[in-house]
C-alpha cells in the first residue's frame, strides 16, 4: 500500500498564483494570501471538495489494481491463454506504474501537479477502452500496460496537492483521509470485478475507470482552482536510470512468470533473470554517478528508511500475492461464480480500515517499529492460516486468514507511513515517498509473479501423466498444468479425450492446484513472518530526528 509523505515536509511549492508565497519546511506564510498560504475565497473554502476529488483519483488507481485478479477464470473462458499470461497482464499495471512513478512526480513538480493529475486521469479513461478496441490477449495486455502508465501520474499529483492546499495544522486528517480510502479502494477492487462481470462483462473492469476518472476531473477541476508546481523543481528526467530500472524490474516479472511455463532451468527464463540482475546493478552504478539521479541512494543509509521500505515491499508482496492466488482458487477449484468470490475476498481489506487507528495508537506509545514488525506477524499468522485449504479446510480458513492479516494490515499503515521521515532528512522526504510508492506496486506484482511460480513448482503433475495416457502431445499436456482449469484452452487440449476421462482430469488439475495453492500461500506466511523477526537487523529503533 502506498503511504503519504507526512505534514510539513514538502518544501517550496508554490500556488501559482501572484498573491501567493513561498512556503518552507517549516510552515505556510500569510500575506496577501489566506491562513493557508492559498488566496482567501473560494478556493480556500472549496479545499475539502478539492480533497474529495483528489481521494476519488487515487482510489480509481488502486481499483484498477486490484479488480482484474477476480476475472482472471472467465477471461480465460473467452481467450485460449494460459494461467502465467493472464498473470503477465494482471502484472502489467503495477509494473508500469511503479517503474514510472519517480519521474512522473518530478514532471507533476515541475510542470504543474493539477494538470499532470487531470492528464492521468484522461489517459486512464482513454487507455481503459482500448480492451474493446484491440480485439484478443493483446488489447487486454496493452490496455493494462498503458493504464499503468497514465496511473503513474496520478499518484504522486494527488498527494502533492494536499500539502500545496492545506494548512499543517489540517494535513494529518487530509492524508489520512488519502490513505483511507486508497484501502477502500483496493478493499472494493475484487467485489467491483465481481458484480460488474455478471451484469456488463468482465472488459467492464477496464472501462468503469472512465465513468470513475471523469468524476474526479470534474471534482478537480471544480475545486483546484489555483495551478500547484515547485518553480525550482528541475525538469530533468534520469533516463538512463528510468530504462535500467525498469528493463530490470521486467525482466525479473517475466523471467518469473515465464518460468511457470518454460522452467526455471530453461535458457530464456535463465537468460532474463540473469539480465534482470545485471540491469539493476547498472542501475544502482548510474545512480551513483548520475549529477540528477533517479534515486538518491543515500536514502539507504538511514535505517528508518530500509526498515520501512523492507516492510512495505513484503507487506504488499505477500498480500498482492495471496489475494490473487485466493481469487484463482475460489473460483477454480471451489467453483464459486465471480461474483461470489470478489465478495469472499472482502474480509481483510475491511479489518484493515477498522485497525487502522488502532495502529496509529500503537505507534504513538510505542514508535514505529514494533507495530510494523507486528503488523508482518499478523499477516503471515493469516497467511499460515489461510494456506490450510491445501490440506482440503475449504473457505472457512480462509475468511479467518483474511480477517488476522488484515489485522496486520491495519497495525502496520500508519506506522510505516511515519517512519518514512523518522530518518531522512526533509529534503529527501518527497524522494522517499517516491520509493514507497515504487516499492507499493513493484513490491505486489513481485509477490504474483513468484508465489504463482511457487504454486506451479508445488503442484504435481498427475494430470499431465494421464493426459499423455489418453493420446494427449507431450506439449499439449505440458500446457494443461498451466491451463486454468475451466477455461477455453483446457478444453481445446482435451478435445480428443472422452468427456468422462477428461472430467477425471480435470478433478486432478483441480486437487493438483488446491494443493499448490496452499504451499504457495505458507511459503509467503514464511516471508512475512521471517521478514518481521529480521526487521530490527535493517531498522535501529525510533529516535526523535534532529535539526538538519
Amino acid at each position: 500500500m502506498l503511504v503519504p509523505p507526512q505534514p510539513g515536509t514538502r518544501s517550496g511549492i508554490r500556488t501559482g498564483d501572484r498573491h501567493s508565497r513561498r512556503v518552507g519546511a517549516g510552515g505556510w506564510r500569510q500575506g496577501m494570501a489566506g491562513p493557508t498560504g492559498l488566496p482567501s475565497g473560494s478556493h480556500h473554502e472549496r479545499r475539502w471538495q478539492a480533497l474529495t476529488g483528489i481521494c476519488l483519483a487515487a482510489a480509481v488507481v488502486w481499483l484498477t489494481f486490484a479488480d482484474f485478479a477476480v476475472v482472471i477464470p472467465t477471461v480465460a473462458a473467452e481467450f485460449p491463454v494460459t494461467l502465467p499470461q493472464l498473470q503477465l497482464a494482471n502484472n502489467a499495471f503495477g509494473l508500469t506504474t511503479g517503474v514510472l512513478v519517480l519521474a512522473a512526480g518530478r514532471l507533476c513538480d515541475a510542470y504543474g501537479r493539477r494538470r499532470l493529475l487531470e492528464l492521468g486521469l484522461l489517459g486512464m479513461g482513454a487507455f481503459s477502452l482500448l480492451v474493446v478496441l484491440v480485439p484478443g490477449y493483446p488489447g487486454l495486455l496493452l490496455s493494462r500496460a498503458l493504464m499503468g502508465c497514465a496511473a503513474a501520474f496520478v499518484l504522486p499529483a494527488t498527494l502533492a496537492l494536499i500539502p500545496a492546499m492545506f494548512p499543517p495544522h489540517e494535513q494529518a486528517r487530509a492524508f489520512g483521509a488519502w490513505m483511507g480510502t486508497t484501502w477502500i479502494g483496493q478493499a472494493a477492487g475484487p467485489a467491483v470485478g465481481g458484480v460488474l462481470t455478471p451484469l456488463l462483462g468482465w472488459r467492464s473492469v477496464f472501462w468503469v475507470a472512465l465513468p470513475l476518472g471523469l468524476a474526479a476531473l470534474w471534482l478537480v477541476r471544480r475545486s483546484v482552482l489555483v495551478e500547484s508546481r515547485d518553480p525550482d523543481a528541475s525538469r530533468h528526467v534520469d533516463v538512463p536510470g528510468l530504462l535500467t530500472s525498469g528493463a530490470s524490474f521486467f525482466c525479473l516479472i517475466y523471467g518469473c512468470t515465464l518460468g511457470q511455463e518454460r522452467g526455471f532451468a530453461d535458457p530464456v527464463t535463465l537468460g532474463l533473470l540473469g539480465a534482470a540482475v545485471l540491469l539493476g546493478t547498472a542501475f544502482v552504478l548510474l545512480q551513483r554517478r548520475a549529477a540528477e539521479p533517479l534515486l538518491d541512494l543515500v536514502l539507504f543509509s538511514y535505517p528508518s528508511f530500509r526498515g520501512a521500505l523492507l516492510a512495505n515491499t513484503v507487506m504488499n508482496a505477500v498480500f498482492g500475492g495471496v489475494v490473487f492466488l485466493l481469487a484463482v482458487y475460489l473460483q477454480d477449484v471451489q467453483g464459486f461464480s465471480v461474483f461470489a468470490a470478489g465478495i469472499l475476498l472482502l474480509p481483510a481489506s475491511l479489518t484493515v480500515l477498522a485497525f487502522i487507528p488502532v495502529g496509529g495508537r500503537f505507534e504513538s506509545r510505542r514508535g514505529p517499529r514494533l507495530p510494523v514488525m507486528t503488523g508482518l506477524a499478523f499477516l503471515g499468522v493469516g497467511a499460515l492460516i489461510a494456506g490450510a485449504i491445501g490440506r482440503g479446510a475449504g473457505y472457512p480458513v480462509v475468511v479467518t486468514g483474511q480477517v488476522v492479516a488484515g489485522i496486520g494490515l491495519g497495525l502496520m499503515s500508519i506506522p510505516m507511513s511515519r517512519a518514512l521521515v523518522a530518518g531522512p532528512p526533509l529534503r529527501l522526504a518527497g524522494t522517499a515517498s517516491g520509493v514507497f510508492k515504487e516499492s507499493s506496486m513493484l513490491g505486489g506484482a513481485f509477490g504474483v509473479a513468484v508465489f504463482s511460480a511457487a504454486q506451479r513448482y508445488f503442484e504435481d503433475d498427475i494430470a499431465v501423466d494421464v493426459a499423455r495416457a489418453e493420446g494427449v502431445s507431450r506439449d499439449d499436456a505440458g500446457m494443461l498444468a498451466n491451463a486454468v482449469t475451466d477455461s477455453t484452452l483446457t478444453d481445446r487440449l482435451l478435445s480428443g479425450v472422452a468427456p468422462a476421462t477428461k472430467e477425471v482430469i480435470k478433478a486432478v488439475l483441480r486437487d493438483a492446484q488446491e494443493t499448490g495453492t496452499g504451499q504457495a500461500i505458507w511459503l509467503a506466511a514464511l516471508v512475512a513472518v521471517a521478514s518481521a523477526l529480521a526487521l530490527p537487523l535493517f531498522w535501529r529503533p525510533y529516535r526523535a530526528r534532529a535539526a538538519r
